[in-house]
């Protein structure tokens, strides 16, 4: 593999590939092929063509003008990633892995899932592509998201119940990995965040930076301008890193990354070591990665992704949290004021929006990724309301 190729599983200090050599094989091999299809007219082409035909891109970048009058100050958009396909930003990467899978021959993928909205992308586009479909999910997820389980098995995934650790993505992720270690030679792991060793994250990144490139395109178009703000939740990065793509070389855009409290890995995470590749984590006394939690599956990891820990470090972006009460509070303030149901993820988002639109001038712009829907949430809100 080309020296060039390897540095470029760097983001500063953050990144690089720690796995066993076999494996090491099998992502240096899987790293040529993503670059040479990435650039390809023809895959491209087939990405577009499914991004339009059965995502429904492009979305709307939608002014919610009540929300924005309710709370003064800033004109608060929403990039509504919640109107895809499957209801949320993860089947933009899913096609476009699926797509560089099936040019590679493989027949078996597998995948982990917190939230569960990876796991239906995932089984969504191997039913549409007849491909063999095992999926890793922690058993507390599993009952948290019994929703998302059941249309997982609908589709035709097998979903594997994770019981080892806190039953939690994190959890999931080792026996995604562990799998791939030993049937590597057969089987596509579509990795759905924006972390693990090289290529994982810069490939995630390139196929959800389309979130950005639409979003940048429809703000000048409707306001003549960039936004002052781009807000993103944060949990392994996805949806953040392709909300922040397009607007990284632009700094008079602040990029703001939003955290659980109870996972708050940017802010309190140190440099280690997890998963195969170099981030902030979150670490016990011990020094092994730290037990945390979410009311939101997705955010529910002590580790991000390497390009956020350098966004961070490098000063880029920024990194703040948010308390589950908080987050309760925008879910239900967004669907009575907009009819929009957030998820729990993206209500995080939208809960420091609400904080930081005050701040700001009735002349300034916030884009706010909305980054999936709330269905897979409502019984577990209605739970948590009613308590």
């Amino acid at each position: 593999m080309s020296r060039e190729l390897l540095q470029e599983g760097y983001f500063g200090e953050f990144g690089g590939s720690f796995v066993p050599p076999e494996l090491q094989e099998v992502l240096d091999y899987l790293s040529e092929q993503f670059h040479m299809y990435k650039d390809d007219p023809e895959f491209n082409e087939e990405y577009r063509y499914y991004l339009r035909e059965y995502v429904g891109r492009e979305n709307p970048l939608t002014y919610v003008e009540r929300l924005s009058e309710s709370w003064g100050g800033a004109k608060i958009y929403l990039k509504r990633e919640d109107l895809n396909h499957t209801g949320a930003h993860k089947i933009n990467n899913v096609i476009g892995q699926i797509l560089l899978a099936k040019r590679m021959g493989a027949k078996r993928i597998i995948a982990e899932t917190g939230a569960g909205q990876h796991g239906v992308a995932t089984a969504t586009a191997c039913a549409m592509f007849d491909m063999e479909c095992i999926i890793y999910m922690g058993e507390e997820d599993t009952r948290r998201q019994a929703l998302n389980v059941f249309r997982m098995e609908l589709l035709g995934a097998t979903v594997v119940p994770v019981h080892k650790g806190q039953g939690r993505l994190k959890d999931a992720v080792d026996e995604a990995l562990n799998d791939l270690v030993l049937n590597y030679k057969n089987t596509f792991y579509l990795l759905g965040s924006a972390v693990g060793p090289h290529p994982f994250p810069s490939m995630v990144k390139h196929f959800q930076s389309i979130v950005s490139e639409e979003s940048k395109r429809q703000i000048l178009e409707k306001e003549g301008r960039l936004p002052d703000a781009v807000i993103a939740c944060v949990g392994g990065g996805s949806n953040a890193i392709g909300a922040f793509a397009h607007y990284l070389d632009e700094p008079s855009v602040r990029l703001i990354g939003v955290e659980p409290d109870q996972a708050p890995t940017l802010t309190q995470g140190v440099p280690g070591i997890i998963h195969g590749f170099k981030c902030l984590v979150l670490l016990d006394e011990e020094g092994n990665p730290q037990k945390t939690y979410s009311i939101a599956a997705g955010l529910d990891y002590p580790g991000i992704g390497p390009e956020h820990s350098n966004l961070k470090t490098t000063g880029r972006a920024e990194y703040v949290t948010i308390s589950n009460e908080e987050v309760l509070a925008a879910f239900q303030e967004l669907s009575r004021t907009e009819g929009i149901i957030p998820a729990l993820e993206s209500a995080h988002a939208v809960a420091y929006a609400k904080k930081l639109a005050p701040t700001m001038s009735k002349e300034q712009i916030i884009i706010v990724n909305l980054s999936g829907r709330g269905d897979k949430d409502v019984e577990q809100v209605f739970h948590m309301i009613k308590k």
